[in-house]
């Protein structure tokens, strides 16, 4: 008995580590993509193999339990902020927010210039709220809801929600990720922001681009079928610029840099308020089951009851299941050591700034593929890569561009991770149906590889010295 208690716990070698990895992706790529099955199964699976092939390796149950739960802590602030965000969206549509959006949205759009439209103000908005989550739970329903009543493809219509929230929220200086990624590299948020305008920038220049020229083939809709909506809209529910209120109320949150967590709480409950002052027959009892169940819409127009019947905590409680068997998944990887086996051996064989671009962009996004998350997606890589930048007479500001643009930005892309299952149970688009169209995090992640490979040692420690003094 004392000797397995003081075995010593195996070392996955590189090679071994790259085959778990190949083996954990084709399984997940085989079941999702060829197979069309929903992420948490595969998940499931995947991280039940990963476990048991663990323990037949020689590891313990306890660091199998606690690589389990090392996963898990990194992503309570996203499964606490998924169910507040449930609560938000129904609560704006309990006290006419979002509807009001929409029927202001339909009176000052055009069909021609819809999607560049929608992904300007989702970019203001998430510059504004720090947040990309915030823009999409938010404008993002609103702008869904227009384009189901313009015949927009629905999955272009997201990839432009979608592109314009996570570029917003990359060079805001309100965003959790960008702090993050800032305080990774252990530089300034404004001249990690400084930095990343570079690539950001372009992107968002092309992102516009292409959603313009886009827009441009959309057909005229039928006024009628507009009408008709608008209609409905006031109907059921109260349509006013007084419910634009629990919007402001988020902004001046997120100026204060209140936290998300208590912002999207206050945001609600500063609704339901608004609701209740509407309509004073609102009953405890139908507040609880909105909180919970979400709102259930009851006009004459069945597209708007499909469209804004949605919301409550329950509404989340799949994408919560996902996340957190992605997360354990990630967790134990990072346990077994199977991550940093790899990291380890690619920080040793790259050579000067392009090559350390690409090694740490790739981590990034490998880390999205196999973790699905994005904090953990800024913060292995930074933390793994940062001596090298160092060796290499780098300025941390080029790292942290690369965290934010491949890092955080790239999660947005991938259906099982965080904010690829938001996006989707949020705005009811498959991830396959509008990756295609969010252009903005591929685009801005080549942007960065190419300023890493146009950057020279000592042309970018000059800058460096230059942005200090």
């Amino acid at each position: 008995m004392r000797k397995l208690k003081n075995r010593v716990e195996p070392v996955f070698s590189f090679t071994e580590s790259v085959i778990v990895l190949i083996v954990i992706l084709s399984l997940l790529g085989f079941l999702i993509i060829v197979e069309h099955q929903e992420p948490q199964a595969p998940l499931l699976i995947a991280f039940v193999l990963l476990m048991l092939y663990g323990r037949i390796r020689g590891f313990k149950w306890s660091t199998i339990m606690d690589g389990m739960r090392t996963g898990l802590r990194a992503g309570i602030d996203p499964l606490v902020i998924f169910l507040t965000i449930g609560v938000l969206i129904a609560t704006w549509i309990f006290s006419g927010t979002i509807p009001t959006i929409m029927y202001f949205g339909f009176k000052i759009i055009s069909v021609q210039f819809f999607l560049p439209t929608v992904f300007l103000v989702c970019t203001l908005v998430a510059i504004a709220c720090g947040s990309s989550f915030t823009s999409v739970s938010t404008m993002g329903i609103a702008f869904i809801g227009i384009a189901a009543t313009l015949h927009i493809n629905l999955g272009l219509a997201a990839g432009a929600i979608v592109s314009g929230a996570f570029c917003g929220a990359n060079i805001s200086p309100l965003s959790g990720t960008t702090n993050l990624a800032a305080s990774t590299g252990q530089i300034d948020i404004y001249r990690h922001i400084r930095a990343l305008l570079w690539t950001d920038l372009p992107a968002w220049a092309i992102s516009l681009v292409f959603f313009t020229v886009t827009g441009l083939n959309s057909k005229t809709a039928s006024l009628a079928a507009i009408h008709k909506m608008m209609q409905g809209l006031k109907q059921g529910f109260w349509i006013s610029p007084i419910t634009l209120l629990p919007v402001l109320l988020l902004i001046i949150l997120a100026f204060f840099k209140v936290p998300a967590i208590p912002s999207l709480g206050l945001g609600a409950m500063f609704a339901i308020a608004l609701g209740w002052f509407h309509d004073p027959t609102t009953t405890i009892g139908k507040i609880s089951n909105l909180i919970m169940n979400g709102y259930v819409a009851h006009t004459p127009n069945k597209t708007i009851n499909v469209l804004l019947s949605k919301g409550g905590i329950s509404s989340m409680l799949t994408s919560e299941a996902l996340i957190i068997f992605a997360l354990t998944l990630g967790g134990l990887l990072i346990k077994f050591k199977i991550i940093s086996i790899i990291i380890e051996l690619i920080e040793a064989k790259v050579k000067g700034a392009g090559g350390l671009t690409v090694a740490t962009a790739l981590t990034c996004i490998g880390v999205n593929l196999l973790v699905g998350e994005h904090y953990l997606a800024i913060i292995l890589p930074g933390e793994s890569f940062k001596a090298a930048f160092d060796h290499h007479n780098l300025p941390r500001q080029c790292m942290t561009r690369i965290l934010n643009d491949a890092g955080a930005a790239v999660n947005a892309i991938v259906p099982w991770s965080v904010s690829g299952v938001f996006i989707a149970t949020t705005l009811q688009v498959s991830t396959v149906a509008y990756i295609p169209f969010a252009v903005f995090p591929t685009i801005v992640t080549i942007a960065c590889i190419i300023a890493g490979f146009s950057t020279r040692a000592s042309q970018a420690t000059r800058e460096a010295e230059l942005v200090v003094n």
